[in-house]
């Protein structure tokens, strides 16, 4: 997707088209998610620390993400790529490989099918998206970025070689300004100049991992197969404060929150935690970490009641909590088999109450309904100021 976020304020927000916006924030502490491409002309670009991006776009629109709408539109664009193949493999929320080897009889060849699904996303969603068709992975991910927004690049079978060859290093997977210098230090500034140097020259002079991985992806040889729905290992959410929280009080509200949104994802992706961590640090970044193993859950009070319990356990009250993160980790389906209570009889209340929940929150916001203790919402960076 082009821009994901920033397209989804400009097209919530019409008065912002044609405007730079940025998702993030300003202040110390907050970075950019994502920047529109009117802001990128200006040197914004994603993970930039607020303030510099306010000194080189001082009239940029500054958005607090709102990660619960990206997440749904995200949602219409898989329900898109799903009627083309049940070969996808997301990477984020706007970006996934599709395999459409298997498609090809019923819509056509991968230019085909790259036209058609960027007409119906944006007929879906009011938005563009950038495709590459390729061969392989790493090809089509390099195709797709080169013409945004709104791209569509197609390399044949066989030109692989000579797409890539005029292409900087920096197109190359894997390789940072670091990795960048020492290549250049040999004499290499494209990927043409990798291309020229067998196997055996780039393992001798960069060593087996850097040297074989630049010898497959300039030729482009990658071979990786697109993994559809790839378990999740675990869920979980952080929030970084612009101030360090202090009070207990507040940092209990923040984790509610946190364990919340976690205990709702879980159940999303139809997942149970067998492990409930907790993540805090302090103003000078020492930073610990806590878990606990627990029966299967995606119960948001039970998570929180854990995280809780890690936290009051752990904290250093003299000192404020600049980052704070629950995860539910070591996931087993909702539908596994669990050891269940001798007395344990049909769904609890708790799972009813739940249900009933997500209903609402899925149809009128996430921010529509909320627990009891949560004495205020929270924006990325920290509660919300009264």
């Amino acid at each position: 997707m082009d821009a994901f976020y920033a397209a989804i304020e400009q097209r919530d927000h019409p008065e912002w088209r044609g405007k730079p916006v940025i998702v993030g924030g300003k202040e110390p502490r907050q970075v950019v998610s994502t920047a529109s491409y009117e802001a990128r002309k200006f040197g914004v670009h994603s993970a930039m620390p607020g303030v510099q991006a306010a000194r080189l776009c001082p009239h940029g629109i500054f958005v607090v993400p709102r990660m619960d709408v990206y997440a749904a539109v995200s949602a219409q664009v898989r329900a898109v790529f799903d009627r083309f193949t049940d070969q996808v493999e997301p990477l984020s929320l706007d970006e996934a490989f599709l395999d459409v080897t298997g498609s090809r009889a019923l819509f056509g060849d991968g230019a085909a099918i790259a036209a058609r699904l960027k007409r119906e996303v944006l007929a879906a969603t009011q938005l563009t998206v950038s495709v590459g068709v390729a061969t392989s992975k790493y090809v089509a991910k390099v195709a797709s970025d080169l013409r945004k927004p709104d791209g569509l690049v197609v390399v044949a079978p066989g030109d692989e070689r000579a797409f890539l060859a005029p292409l900087p290093l920096s197109r190359l997977w894997g390789v940072g300004p670091v990795t960048q210098q020492q290549l250049e230090r040999a004499g290499l500034r494209t990927i043409g100049d990798v291309q020229a140097r067998c196997e055996e020259a780039l393992v001798a002079a960069f060593g087996d991992n850097l040297g074989q991985h630049l010898f497959v992806l300039a030729n482009g040889l990658d071979p990786r197969e697109v993994e559809p729905e790839r378990a999740a290992k675990s869920i979980g959410h952080e929030l970084t404060f612009t101030d360090d929280l202090r009070s207990e009080d507040e940092v209990t509200g923040i984790l509610l929150q946190l364990a919340e949104m976690v205990g709702r994802r879980l159940r999303r992706h139809g997942q149970r935690a067998t492990v409930v961590r907790l993540k805090l640090r302090y103003g000078d970044f020492t930073t610990l970490v806590r878990q606990r193993k627990v029966a299967p859950t995606a119960d948001d009070l039970e998570l929180y009641g854990v995280a809780r319990e890690l936290l009051l356990a752990n904290w250093n009250r003299g000192r404020g909590v600049r980052l704070l993160g629950v995860t539910g980790a070591m996931l087993v389906g909702a539908a596994d088999p669990a050891q269940q209570s001798l007395f344990t009889a049909g769904p609890r209340k708790r799972d009813r109450l739940l249900r009933a929940m997500d209903a609402v929150r899925d149809r009128h916001g996430e921010d529509s309904l909320r627990h009891g203790g949560e004495r205020r919402r929270s924006n990325p960076w920290g509660p919300d100021r009264e």
